[in-house]
């Protein structure tokens, strides 16, 4: 049968209608009525091709969403939130411990088969939606839990993301001096062991132990002993007092994130014209000196020495796929949020190609920046590469500052380093921390400014976005595209938005490929995850149950709702079935229909003979 719009003012008693351009097709709608409700069993559109809805110029759309004042703002911002501190700290040791060129071989297919794909999904989802990681989620209401699980893990992160931004500060505040802090023993903060690292060589390391891991040296007495006071602390029961310098330096933090945010995309999209530009100024100009000191070759040969026979250990694929979900920063609603203040017509297909492989390239390139130096390192002591090599705060705090201290201006080289720490922070911590709650967010960060904070933040960081931002992405990938439906992602959403439809590349890979991807990631992470330690302390059993805890309390959130809406719902126990897995079809079709989705829907499933 032919169905008509119905005009505005007989649907008034549902919900008011704004005036729409409507284009007029013919639609074949087959409805089966019983004496329990309505049944939906099929619908097709005849004739005419939907057109993309306008997006007027100006600042806002004609919803008021507002809207990004440049394309660079977007693409810069969503390169800022990829592009963080991962990139350095530990992208360049993983390709280097997992068979060196090797390991590009499976980064780069999990890359083409999951990573873009699922970058792409989202940047259509935002962008077609104008909605947030939550909001977005009336396309299937069954799954919006999984929008505030993300949202959860993301102020988990943004607890101790923060703070290492502060101890990035707190570096560069003591960069501005003479002679290096972490360069000589005989501060107050030194212990009678501290070693000069003149001294220190092959011989001097004995029982195994690498100079990475040697703890009396300069370098690493200040950042264990002069930041962070771990030695007053006997581990996470035992957290003691604050900190008060590194307090000072979360509050300046707090303040840049908060003039950064508090203007929405308008400020923000501003910021990081530097924050993300900086970080690939300093990486080459460190690269450049990197190049020119003894050993760096020898670096640079490590880093990208091929070993095939690396491929056969699992561990290796394991890095690789969770090293790659994590360097997109797919699943965090950042990508959703970011998309949904662009233009409609916008070619979010081209963006997520293009800010997907930059962030790539930038981790293969921050290595040579990186292993140049540890080169330097192993060429001065007279040790192996993998003697120096380390990865996350170790390589950053430690190794790398003490390479710094031993050339000419070193406050000079102190100083641009830790700026681009600082930027790969910022940028990212941006896109995590939302600008109303940062002063309440203030109080629950100081917790890791204790002198056994680092406990804290290690247990965090292992658990609140490990196992469950996993799950959170699986079940938003299971919700699209099994769901919501793939078709309505390629015919409805790209096809409107940009005039194409996706290839059976990216459909398959929606479908099948990325859910059984990240359903083999979240299997591995759970049944491969290691004890949990800092250094030679191993951390009670206790302490691994409430790291469970904060993984679940977020996974939770996905079941907990789907039962809320089902219950939530008015009707009969088949009603609400129907309604809850008919929705997103009938969505689509009224979407292809251009009509508005809130007020006609009640005509279809809230009617009862």
């Amino acid at each position: 049968m032919n169905i008509q719009v119905l005009p505005e003012h007989k649907l008034s008693s549902v919900a008011p209608l704004k005036p729409y351009k409507v284009e007029k097709k013919e639609v074949e709608l087959i409805l089966v009525k019983d004496q329990n409700g309505v049944q939906y069993t099929n619908s097709s559109i005849v004739g005419g091709t939907p057109s993309p809805r306008p997006c007027p110029p100006g600042a806002e759309d004609e919803e008021g969403r507002e809207l990004w004042g440049k394309k660079i703002d977007f693409l810069l911002s969503v390169i800022g939130f990829a592009v963080d501190l991962a990139n350095v700290w530990r992208f360049p040791y993983l390709c280097y411990k997992n068979g060196g060129g090797a390991f590009l071989i499976p980064y780069g297919l999990f890359l083409f088969i999951a990573g873009m794909p699922l970058f792409y999904m989202e940047l259509a989802l935002g962008q077609y939606n104008r909605e947030g990681a939550a909001t977005v989620w009336k396309i299937c209401p069954m799954f919006k839990g999984v929008g505030y699980t993300v949202i959860l893990i993301a102020l988990y992160v943004g607890f101790y993301y923060n703070v290492i931004i502060a101890w990035s500060l707190y570096y560069l505040f003591s960069s501005f001096t003479r002679e290096l802090p972490w360069q000589n023993c005989g501060n107050k903060w030194n212990s009678e062991n501290c070693t000069d690292p003149n001294l220190i060589n092959g011989s001097f390391l004995t029982n195994g132990t690498t100079y990475a891991k040697y703890k009396r040296t300069p370098a690493a007495e200040f950042y264990e002993r002069g930041v962070l006071h771990i030695h007053e602390s006997a581990g996470i029961h035992d957290l003691g007092l604050p900190r008060w310098d590194l307090s000072l330096c979360l509050v300046v933090v707090v303040f840049i994130l908060y003039f950064s945010l508090w203007k929405g995309v308008k400020s923000s999209g501003k910021v990081v014209y530097v924050t993300a530009t900086m970080p690939y100024l300093v990486l080459l100009v460190l690269l450049i000196r990197g190049i020119t000191l003894p050993g760096a070759l020898d670096g640079i040969i490590a880093y990208l020495s091929i070993d095939l026979n690396q491929l056969n250990d699992s561990k290796v694929w394991i890095d690789a796929a969770t090293q790659i979900f994590y360097s997109l920063g797919a699943g965090f609603g950042v990508l959703i949020a970011f998309a949904s203040y662009n233009k409609f017509d916008n070619n979010c297909y081209r963006d997520a190609i293009l800010t997907s492989t930059v962030n790539c390239v930038t981790s293969f390139f921050s290595g040579f920046a990186i292993f140049s130096v540890l080169g330097y390192m192993a060429h001065k002591h007279g040790v192996k590469i993998q003697d120096v090599a380390t990865e996350g705060a170790g390589l950053v705090f430690i190794i790398y500052p003490e390479a710094i201290s031993t050339l000419p201006l070193s406050s000079f080289w102190a100083v641009i380093f830790f700026i681009m720490l600082l930027t790969l922070g910022i940028d990212s911590a941006v896109s995590f921390t939302p600008v109303d709650k940062l002063v309440e967010l203030l109080h629950l960060k100081a917790l890791f400014l204790l002198q056994g904070g680092i406990y804290v933040l290690t247990l965090l960081d292992r658990y609140a976005a490990g196992t469950s931002i996993l799950f959170g992405v699986l079940i938003e990938a299971i919700g699209v595209s099994w769901f919501y439906g793939r078709s309505a992602l390629c015919h409805v959403y790209i096809e409107r938005m940009m005039g194409f439809k996706p290839g059976l590349y990216w459909r398959l890979c929606w479908k099948f490929v990325s859910p059984a991807f990240l359903l083999f990631v979240v299997i591995a992470s759970i049944v491969k995850s290691p004890p949990l330690n800092y250094d030679d302390y191993v951390f009670p059993q206790w302490s691994s149950l409430v790291g469970w805890g904060i993984a679940i309390s977020s996974m939770l959130f996905v079941p907990a709702y789907a039962i809320y809406k089902f219950f939530s719902i008015p009707g009969t126990f088949k009603e609400v079935c129907i309604f809850l897995v008919l929705l997103p079809e009938i969505q689509i079709f009224l979407s292809s229909c251009n009509l508005r989705k809130d007020s006609i829907l009640l005509l279809f499933f809230f009617y009862r003979g």
